[in-house]
């Protein structure tokens, strides 16, 4: 898939700017894919688009904001951010759809939908500790678009696009530069590996984004990875459903409910994304029968605070999504200004164990340099051990003991040749 370009900006019509032509990259609603509108207006500056256009995801993608000139259109670039665009080729493209990017603020550069989008000059200083390839993928990938780090599961990445580039993409390496799906030659290579790799069950196909794939091509991909006998479950990592609802269509929803057990995992990661858009197109899925969960980034400056996280996860709940993780930002090149402490993620797991509901508490995890997968991080409940007894701290701080249960090992033991178990009383 070709990727957007200013030939087929649009800018927005109450700027008094001349309508450019447009590249058709992506054809018209086929039938079945027409959604229904989302109930929000069409933010000011688009008001000359219709709402059949607004609400079709081909014109969302054929629309995304790619350079400088059409970003500074829609907010007041500051400084920091002019920078950060000038310096973004080469590295991380700069691609937003007209949907994300009017939930922008367009005078306050720290809005959260902006530090997300927008490049800025932090990007361009690095430090040691960072990394081209942070989780360790390209080591651990047998074939093209696989990589294999769990024993019972596997990571496929069918598309290098996304509707949205993040600031703090994990694979900055990969997405963005061609925008392409993966070929039919290495899907066939994939399919090969895991026919002998019985071991495998689960696979979690991502990218890019899989569901910036057209139906037909998704279905293929999902189809033949189900038809083989020791694959119980497939997951789809995605961020569309929140860059991109419009997306969301009864022909998508329908193809996909064909696949059980099926589960989708969604990038949320401020409470100002869940907008009635991204209500509609959870609430769509989830009456599909799918499985929703979310995974957040922790950000610095956008989600870092406990008050916001327990904001947003409490909202997930309310559109059947379960918040499932919270990362520690990987070490990426150009992503340390958005880096926490880890201190700052124990805190906000200490404010909502035992403060809200434990369907909104997700795990905190950090995917260790290098490939050593995911390490689950958690304040620490247990003052001490010993004595038969284990001395425990709740959410309010309040001490508790718990006894330990006594024991009973057997020793085997001879007597007269013949060999009997002896109970022998200990302590946990």
């Amino acid at each position: 898939m070709e990727p957007a370009s200013d030939s087929n900006w649009s800018p927005p019509p109450n700027k008094g700017m001349r309508r450019v032509s447009q590249l058709f990259l992506f054809p018209l609603p086929m039938e079945g894919e027409r959604r229904e509108e989302a109930k929000e207006e069409i933010p000011q500056i688009w008001k000359g688009i219709s709402e059949r256009e607004w609400n079709d995801w081909r014109w969302q993608l054929r629309h995304r904001i790619t350079s400088f000139e059409q970003l500074r259109e829609i907010i007041e670039l500051t400084p920091e951010e002019i920078e950060g665009i000038k310096h973004s080729k080469g590295r991380l493209a700069l691609a937003v759809t007209p949907y994300f990017a009017s939930l922008m603020d367009p005078v306050n550069a720290n809005c959260p939908i902006r530090r997300q989008a927008v490049p800025r000059i932090e990007e361009v200083h690095l430090s040691k500790s960072e990394m081209v390839d942070p989780l360790g993928e390209d080591k651990h990938s047998p074939v093209p678009g696989l990589v294999h780090r769990y024993p019972d599961r596997v990571l496929l990445l069918v598309t290098d696009q996304c509707a949205v580039y993040c600031r703090y993409c994990t694979r900055r390496r990969l997405v963005g530069s061609n925008e392409r799906s993966i070929t039919e030659g290495n899907f066939e290579e994939v399919l090969k590996y895991l026919k002998s790799h019985r071991k495998v069950r689960d696979v979690l196909i991502s990218g890019g984004d899989p569901l910036l794939l057209e139906n037909e091509r998704l279905e293929e991909i999902l189809s033949r990875l189900r038809a083989l006998p020791h694959i119980e479950i497939l997951r789809i990592g995605t961020r569309v459903p929140v860059t991109l609802p419009q997306r969301i269509t009864g022909g998508l929803v329908r193809m996909l409910k064909k696949y059980h057990p099926l589960m989708i995992s969604i990038h949320f990661t401020h409470p100002k994304e869940i907008t009635e858009s991204v209500r509609r197109a959870c609430n769509e899925l989830a009456d599909a029968g799918l499985p929703l969960g979310s995974q957040t980034v922790l950000l610095k400056g956008i989600n870092d605070k406990p008050h916001i996280m327990k904001k947003l996860v409490q909202e997930l709940l309310k559109i059947r999504v379960r918040p499932y993780y919270i990362y520690q930002c990987d070490l990426v090149m150009g992503t340390g200004h958005f880096r926490t402490s880890i201190a700052a993620g124990i805190q906000i797991m200490e404010k909502l164990r035992g403060h809200t509901t434990g369907y909104a508490v997700p795990t905190y995890v950090v995917d260790t340099p290098g490939g050593g997968g995911k390490i689950p991080l958690q304040p620490d409940y247990v003052v001490s051990k010993g004595n038969g007894k284990i001395v425990l701290r709740n959410y309010e701080g309040k001490i508790f003991e718990y006894p330990e249960p006594n024991i009973i090992e057997f020793k085997k033991t001879r007597s007269n040749g013949e060999e009997k178990a002896v109970p022998k009383k200990v302590m946990a």
